[in-house]
């Protein structure tokens, strides 16, 4: 993913017990005895590896747009970081006795609609997309791996590490509306779409994925419940409001 842990780029990451119970003491040899946290866990990892296998495809299609070569190489530089994440993941699904395109599929058309949705019409419009989109996903992803195994919960947090786009999105849309504050506006707009429709997919995965949202609602992992859902997504929100500070943009 591409998304930063600074103040400005990042929800704040729930803070971890002091002493840790149920799901989040285990590791995954003991957690994944529950069938339905095991079917909850392969579907959070199917649906990381095809968004950083998306997010892949993504940087190498936008490293085209880019107006310089020091920008091309930049953007390959985070593509290379995203594949192997996704490599990672891949072959966690493998060892832990799963079919890593199985565990992907269900989540395909969830990503190939929104990004199909929120196709960028030029370069910045592009930096903006995997700026916001990514953040808001990994920003969704460190709320749940709060709650998982320890083994798991390690793999998660890995593969959300910034590979650098936070920062370099910032400082060339920063810098394109210094050169024409028009620019601000426009961007400003693309980006409460992409909001809205990250969060509009993200609830839709959930709904149709029985054991993440049992997950989500506390019936596998600990610490969520209905209340804290809510929450969860107003500090996702939150978040969201400081990035767009951070790029120089109204929310």
């Amino acid at each position: 993913m591409t998304s930063s842990d600074s103040p400005d780029n990042a929800a704040e990451t729930p803070e971890t017990p002091a002493a840790q119970t149920g799901v989040a003491a285990m590791d995954w040899a003991a957690a994944s005895a529950d069938p339905q946290y095991r079917a909850a866990v392969v579907d959070l990892l199917g649906a990381l590896a095809y968004g950083e296998l998306a997010a892949f495809e993504r940087l190498a299609e936008d490293a085209k747009l880019a107006p310089t070569m020091g920008d091309k190489a930049e953007l390959a530089k985070m593509a290379s970081a995203e594949f192997h994440h996704f490599e990672r993941l891949r072959d966690r699904l493998a060892g832990i006795g799963e079919e890593p395109t199985q565990a992907m599929e269900p989540f395909v058309a969830a990503y190939d609609g929104f990004h199909k949705q929120t196709a960028p019409s030029d370069w910045l419009e592009g930096l903006v997309k995997a700026y916001v989109g990514d953040s808001i996903a990994s920003d969704f992803y460190r709320e749940v791996a709060a709650r998982l195994d320890s083994d798991t919960r390690a793999l998660v947090l890995a593969v959300l590490d910034d590979t650098g786009h936070g920062g370099f999105a910032v400082e060339k849309v920063r810098a394109a509306i210094e050169a024409d504050p028009r620019v601000g506006g426009r961007l400003a707009l693309w980006a409460r779409r992409l909001m809205g429709e990250a969060l509009s997919q993200s609830q839709r995965v959930v709904a149709d994925r029985d054991a993440l949202s049992t997950m989500l609602v506390g019936g596998v992992a600990d610490g969520f419940d209905l209340a804290e859902v809510g929450r969860m997504f107003s500090r996702i929100t939150e978040a969201h409001t400081k990035r767009m500070a951070a790029l120089g943009l109204a929310a």
